[in-house]
């Protein structure tokens, strides 16, 4: 069982404090929720998680070892990160660019392998892109750029995912397709998702992080954590809850 664990952490970006003291662990088999304002701090927070933003203090380890302690090439043998926002700035096709996702288990000027298209092509055929396989990336729409990039994570095929907004671009087939598969596939693994959707969230995550602002933070199992309290809280305005047999939702008042 993979554990991500934050002990004591405190994260900075500018003057925002993202986390202070933060102790939290993650285990293989729970999907965590990250929810806050804008400008809380929650993609810094991802990005620490992957190890691409550094820590204030603290630290964060997986597997009982600090994530600084790893190589580049270990640590993306780990973890994989879906980032808020890519560009498609060298020309490759669609195949070419999911084909990325295993390259840090490759050696040096190795090419992929038979065993490394099954899976693009399984991911590409998971995202709904099989037919796209061979289009310049630069003639995708924005949806399917987003599907591009979630195909290239489903083929690096880590223990560890974090999601940085992945329901960015998708239409709402897309959205429920996407997350009806990290749900099953990921369902052994640590997912961690950053979304201003709190219904989302409570549909496919089983723990929630809140970042209230300041550095303060809330977390636990989301069907406990969140509350009408709690996100009027987080976001300033009032909501209301609606329960639908087993479901809970929450809306805005406006």
């Amino acid at each position: 069982m993979k554990k991500m664990i934050c002990e004591q952490l405190d994260i900075r970006i500018g003057s925002t404090r993202v986390c202070k003291n933060l102790d939290l662990q993650m285990s293989s088999g729970e999907h965590w929720a990250i929810l806050g304002e804008n400008g809380t701090g929650k993609t810094t927070l991802l990005h620490a998680l992957a190890g691409l933003h550094p820590v204030s203090s603290g630290q964060i380890v997986l597997q009982d070892k600090a994530l600084h302690e790893y190589s580049r090439r270990q640590l993306a043998q780990q973890i994989g990160i879906l980032l808020q926002q890519e560009d498609a700035s060298f020309p490759a096709t669609v195949m070419e660019n999911t084909l990325i996702g295993r390259h840090p288990y490759l050696g040096l000027l190795e090419w992929e392998g038979q065993h490394d298209k099954q899976l693009a092509e399984q991911a590409l055929q998971q995202v709904g892109l099989s037919s796209c396989r061979n289009r310049d990336i630069n003639t995708l729409s924005g949806g399917e750029l987003r599907r591009t990039s979630i195909a290239r994570l489903l083929t690096q095929d880590p223990p560890v995912a974090l999601l940085d907004e992945p329901s960015n671009h998708l239409d709402l087939r897309h959205q429920i397709s996407i997350f009806n598969h990290f749900q099953q596939q990921y369902s052994e693994r640590l997912t961690v998702i950053t979304t201003h959707d709190v219904n989302l969230a409570m549909r496919y995550c089983s723990h929630v992080l809140l970042l209230l602002g300041n550095g303060e933070t809330f977390a636990g199992p989301i069907d406990q954590v969140i509350t009408i309290d709690q996100l009027e809280k987080i976001y300033h305005i009032p909501f209301r809850e609606i329960k639908d047999q087993a479901q809970r939702l929450f809306f805005p008042v406006i």
